[in-house]
């Protein structure tokens, strides 16, 4: 595929449902350090990409909104998702629902095989191995289930917050275990979801950082609701924000007007 601007890579940002509803600015961060990557940013129309009919066994849903993704995005270099679990849905399952249909299989793992997770795809695509930031302070980091289990992502976020200055990282005690969200399994399984994201909650705290950090807005939204109703401290971003240069607004979960 030749891209629109001679070299420069045309890459189609899948903001996601929550993102675009509930936390846009990770929108801009992402967007913004695909530019400083040398990248073009188009954003198609979209809507979900499917995750939660598929996981829900509602396979008819998925395959539509799938059909549409693979319409919007058929004009893109790459297709780039600030958030491992809609990466992973787009990468890893959406071609399983056109098995055994050759032109539509064919046209969703051409699809998938242009899918990265933002993070990932700075550092493992593009190249980047420093970012233009500045955040005062100690974080720690959450691995989000899809993220590091279907596409590997864990040593990337850290190595790039390493070059933000005044930035601490600081590692919490079982990172890679889930913080309880799931999706759906958060709505069907409440209280089992509660206690897991209470002990995710206290390895942040005990972590002693003052920020939490990770790739997925639903494990940050699950997780900043809890510190909150614990009364802890720690405020929770996404780690592009950081990454952009671009948190000084309120975080997770905190009214407009604190920085």
């Amino acid at each position: 595929m030749v891209s629109s601007q001679g070299s420069r890579p045309r890459v189609g940002l899948f903001a996601t449902c929550l993102v675009d509803l509930i936390r846009p600015s990770v929108g801009f961060a992402a967007a913004k350090l695909i530019e400083d990557a040398g990248c073009e940013v188009v954003v198609p129309e979209q809507t979900c990409c499917g995750q939660p009919a598929f996981n829900s066994g509602d396979r008819a849903t998925a395959r539509a909104i799938a059909l549409e993704i693979l319409d919007a995005f058929q004009g893109v270099d790459y297709v780039v998702a600030p958030s491992g679990s809609c990466a992973g849905m787009l990468k890893r399952h959406v071609p399983e629902l056109f098995a055994g249909e050759p032109d539509l299989e064919r046209r969703a793992q051409g699809l998938a095989d242009k899918v990265h997770e933002l993070v990932s795809f700075l550092t493992d695509v593009r190249g980047v191995t420093k970012v233009a930031a500045r955040f005062d302070g100690a974080v720690t980091y959450h691995d989000s289930c899809s993220g590091l289990r279907e596409l590997g992502v864990r040593d990337q976020p850290r190595k790039l917050l390493e070059t933000v200055d005044g930035l601490t990282l600081t590692e919490m005690k079982d990172s890679d275990v889930c913080c309880g969200f799931g999706g759906t399994f958060a709505v069907k399984y409440g209280e089992i979801s509660d206690a897991i994201v209470a002990k995710k909650a206290a390895n942040v705290a005990d972590a002693g950082a003052a920020t939490l950090l990770a790739g997925d807005l639903g494990c940050l939204m699950n997780m900043a609701g809890k510190l909150q109703r614990q009364g802890k401290t720690v405020r929770v971003r996404h780690v592009a924000e950081v990454l952009a240069g671009m948190a000084d607004g309120p975080a997770i979960g905190e009214p407009e007007g604190r920085s």
